[in-house]
């Protein structure tokens, strides 16, 4: 008897200590940051403007001189299943391998423990159509997004790929990749904004709290090779220069399978 009452009292203590262990440590209403870091890479190397060297699925040479996206409309997506929209009007981030702009901070952020988020790669079609003033910041096409924006067609470029290939005949041996379109008035026809979602790798999770001294950093990786080499290869030779054109859903397909998250830490 002695030994079943000691039994349950070991049973007791360890459901307490259980249950003390998944009571959250923050409250209703707190709030923190969370910084999102997109590396750049080209397959399993680190992407080095103009003078690294890789090889796309056709066996063609390249390097890479330009690299430019936009990332907007963020979801965070909370362990518990719900959701935390970024306010619409501090969302939208160009993302430039020239500069430092890959790490992106977001404030106010609902306490919790987040293990994904979704994303467009683009710029919507009503932000696309917005009066000129009410684009700011990294849409300012006089600006920051000087560029990345079609005056003759009125919107946005996507993503802004350019480099060299040997396998170009031309004295530059140039290509370029200028891939748009909202489906709007101006681009009927063709719509290359791609959501992009992802999920964490192992369980892990960014815990966002109040007054953290460290924003907890999700580190995304952007795999440059992937816009050549997707449900439809691309071949430089064959298509050295794609804009706005039917081709480019065929790159824009490509694209939306480049991110990924490598891994999240927490301080």
């Amino acid at each position: 008897m002695r030994y079943f009452f000691m039994a349950i009292l070991a049973a007791a203590t360890l459901f307490t200590s259980c249950s003390k262990s998944k009571e959250p440590d923050f409250q209703a209403g707190d709030t923190g940051s969370l910084d999102i870091e997109f590396d750049n890479v080209v397959g399993g190397q680190n992407l080095q403007l103009n003078t690294g060297v890789y090889t796309n699925s056709s066996g063609e040479s390249f390097t890479i001189t330009t690299l430019n996206y936009f990332i907007s409309n963020i979801v965070l997506k909370n362990a518990d299943g719900s959701e935390y929209i970024v306010p619409r009007n501090n969302c939208y981030f160009l993302i430039k391998e020239e500069n430092a702009s890959q790490l992106i901070s977001l404030d106010n952020i609902p306490a919790g423990n987040y293990n994904g988020l979704s994303f467009i790669l683009g710029v919507d079609s009503l932000k696309n159509t917005e009066p000129i003033e009410n684009r700011t910041g990294s849409l300012d096409p006089a600006g920051e997004a000087a560029g990345m924006y079609w005056v003759w067609n009125s919107g946005y470029i996507f993503l802004k790929m350019e480099g060299t290939s040997t396998v170009l005949p031309a004295t530059d041996n140039a290509f370029f990749y200028h891939i748009g379109g909202f489906g709007g008035y101006s681009s009927p026809t063709i719509n290359n904004i791609k959501s992009v979602s992802l999920t964490s790798i192992a369980g892990s999770v960014a815990e966002v709290r109040k007054n953290k001294a460290d924003a907890p950093h999700v580190h995304i990786l952007a795999d440059a090779l992937k816009v050549l080499n997707g449900p439809t290869p691309v071949s430089i030779a064959a298509n050295p220069m794609v804009m706005f054109s039917p081709y480019s859903v065929n790159i824009a397909n490509n694209y939306q399978s480049m991110f990924s998250i490598d891994h999240i830490h927490n301080d």
